[in-house]
């Protein structure tokens, strides 16, 4: 075998178990094998987990909080804000800010990122084009998928239409949407499902990012997701507005959103920090309904989207750091509810972007975290180190934490 884990944790109510790799496959997972490994890790009863999932994410815009500020905290500033910088990033930029991202979801355990990389007339194919050599440039220590995302809207921005068919001739994996952003909601959701179908890809929306639920089009979404078949092919991200339905509306959605075999993505930080900005009493989490989602059957993600810019000034890229942000925001920190946070950043994820070869199964591609602590259930709260992220059986990252106290 190329890597033996001896004695890890993969489930609570399980024994601890052997895990060897070969060829970058899970080869055997059993209380204990007798084949030895070319390199052999005691995992002593620490925990073993599938890679995290990243499944929205902007790297082309990560680090660029310092050049121009958000003074109101606003969606609508910061899509101001990142429309007047994207001119003046240059290649080498991009370039370096994203290497850098990757480099941190990397060392947090992230093994595969689906990026929304986006364009316009205004700043060309700069960032989209970089992303893509990115893809390449990390094909063996990160999986990327990207994202054909028109930020600034299609119809209502001349020259984008012909530039989401270019980019997919391009090489994008996903048409990218948002419907919000546009002249009209419908026809723009009308216009990216006929671009996927053209070229047999998934869709992947920026959707209702509103704090009130007058202007929602998931119900026109859902239901033309259906009538196309393309049910499990379509995720969204943000959903924010779902949260203000009244209940008996909301509970409609959620079923429907269930039966199109749509994925929701929430993104806490992002949302908490631009959400409710009106609100001068009671302020709202402006987060949607994550445990209602979760409870009606619906694929639920948590993801990062952004990292230091007009739309979230903080983050580094840790998926355990979100879902612990999760937590409280989502009414997640319930006894009964943590078991289904860590499968929001693993399994569910993985689902949503139907990754063919992702688990803790033999087989399955060693895309594998060996986290420093020794419950699963403790593996969110704690916060833990990354001591070893494999990808495809290969160590590419190793983190550890020493402490010296003086007492």
């Amino acid at each position: 075998m190329d890597l033996v884990f001896r004695q890890a944790r993969l489930d609570d109510a399980a024994p601890l178990m052997d895990l060897a790799l070969a060829g970058g496959k899970i080869a055997a997972i059993a209380p204990k094998l007798e084949c030895r490994g070319a390199t052999e890790i005691d995992a002593a009863g620490r925990v073993l987990i599938p890679g995290l999932v990243e499944s929205h994410l902007h790297l082309e815009k990560a680090f660029v909080m310092d050049r121009k500020p958000n003074r109101s905290g606003t969606l609508l500033e910061a899509i101001e804000v990142t429309a007047s910088l994207k001119p003046s990033f240059t290649r080498e930029d991009i370039e370096a800010r994203s290497r850098r991202l990757l480099r941190q979801l990397v060392g947090f355990g992230s093994t595969h990122v689906r990026a929304h990389a986006e364009f316009d007339p205004a700043q060309g194919f700069t960032g989209f084009d970089t992303v893509l050599d990115l893809r390449r440039e990390f094909a063996g220590v990160i999986d990327i998928q990207v994202v054909a995302f028109p930020q600034e809207g299609i119809l209502k921005t001349p020259g984008t239409e012909a530039m989401m068919v270019e980019a997919m001739k391009k090489g994008a994996d996903v048409v990218g949407g948002i419907p919000y952003n546009d002249s009209d909601a419908r026809e723009h959701i009308d216009w990216v499902f006929r671009l996927a179908r053209d070229f047999d890809k998934d869709l992947d929306f920026h959707q209702d990012f509103h704090d009130d639920a007058d202007a929602m089009s998931i119900e026109y979404l859902a239901r033309l997701t259906i009538a196309q078949n393309y049910q499990g092919r379509v995720c969204v991200g943000h959903l924010t507005a779902l949260g203000a339905a009244a209940p008996a509306r909301r509970k409609e959605i959620i079923a429907l959103l269930r039966d199109a075999g749509i994925s929701v993505m929430c993104l806490p930080a992002t949302d908490l920090h631009l959400g409710g900005r009106k609100d001068e009493t009671n302020v709202r989490r402006t987060l949607t309904p994550v445990r209602a989602l979760r409870d009606g059957g619906v694929n639920v993600c948590l993801a990062t989207n952004n990292v230091r810019n007009a739309f979230t000034p903080y983050g580094n890229g840790d998926l355990l750091q979100i879902a612990a942000l999760a937590l409280p925001a989502c009414h997640l920190g319930g006894a009964d509810d943590q078991a289904s946070v860590l499968p929001m950043l693993t399994t569910n994820p993985a689902r949503a972007l139907r990754l063919p070869n992702y688990g803790l199964e033999v087989g399955k591609d060693a895309d594998l975290v060996l986290l420093d602590t020794q419950r699963v259930a403790d593996a969110i709260i704690d916060l833990p180190e990354r001591s070893a992220v494999l990808k495809r059986g290969r160590i590419v990252a190793r983190s550890e934490r020493r402490v010296e106290y003086a007492f």
